[in-house]
């Protein structure tokens, strides 16, 4: 649908540049005048097929090339590196869960950083200590999305999608259901990871709710916030777990 809409809005784009171009009012371009209005004319007319031809098929048919994990830095690359598994149909839903939680994440963030703005100065210790918790968060979050993203890149979608339809399988039934198991592996580790980011951002809205009830406290009481140790734990047992 976006590559759809994306599509009529360069045709309007090249009707409005045409219009312009040939208008009386406007540029006032034809055909006969003269030659060099006359070239113009026919180049303009035939840059605008060309765009529309290069277009049409840059959107509707030439595949999307997926960004290499190790190049992404980006919340932007990693919306791009993720968007581009939506055409697994098993993974859809994941991957549209993938994609808010980046979202959610980053509107998060950006409403943590402005509490702690309000209420502390960025010298104080409290303010040093929540926010790093928070950056804390957010790198393991896109750990996650990292992880899942290794994970996708080798998950033959054809070899899995023969598999699930195959009444009688060719290969020996034991061959099959190790097969099987390791493609429900791939499945299953990313939801789970899918889950701990959903937990993650659980814990992001305790912390600010936590941080809005409190009026007044000292630097050293942050580390006995119940909301702090969870996270705290939180992330040593992801941290442990992704060794």
């Amino acid at each position: 649908m976006t590559r759809y809409i994306q599509l009529f809005g360069l045709i309007i784009g090249i009707v409005a540049v045409n219009v312009l171009a040939f208008s009386p009012g406007f540029a006032g371009l034809g055909f006969g005048e003269s030659a060099f209005q006359t070239a113009l004319s026919v180049t303009l007319l035939f840059g605008s097929v060309l765009a529309l031809f290069y277009g049409s098929y840059t959107l509707l048919f030439k595949q999307p090339v997926v960004l290499p994990v190790r190049q992404i830095e980006t919340h932007e690359d990693y919306v791009e590196a993720l968007s581009f598994y939506r055409r697994i149909k098993i993974l859809e839903e994941d991957i549209t869960l993938g994609l808010s939680q980046l979202n959610r994440m980053k509107k998060k963030k950006e409403t943590l950083m402005n509490v702690l703005h309000q209420r502390f100065d960025p010298g104080e210790l409290s303010f040093k200590k929540f926010a790093s918790v928070t950056e804390e968060v957010e790198k393991l979050l896109y750990l996650n999305i990292r992880s899942i993203l290794n994970r996708l890149n080798v998950f033959d979608e054809a070899d899995y999608a023969s598999m699930m339809k195959a009444k009688s399988p060719a290969i020996p039934q034991k061959l099959f259901q190790e097969k099987t198991k390791v493609y429900n592996d791939y499945l299953t580790y990313v939801k789970d990871s899918l889950h701990t980011n959903e937990e993650i951002l659980l814990k992001l809205d305790q912390l600010l709710l936590e941080i809005s009830r409190l009026d007044s406290f000292e630097a050293g009481d942050i580390e006995q916030m119940p909301c702090m140790q969870e996270i705290d734990q939180l992330i040593k047992h992801t941290k442990l777990y992704r060794q």
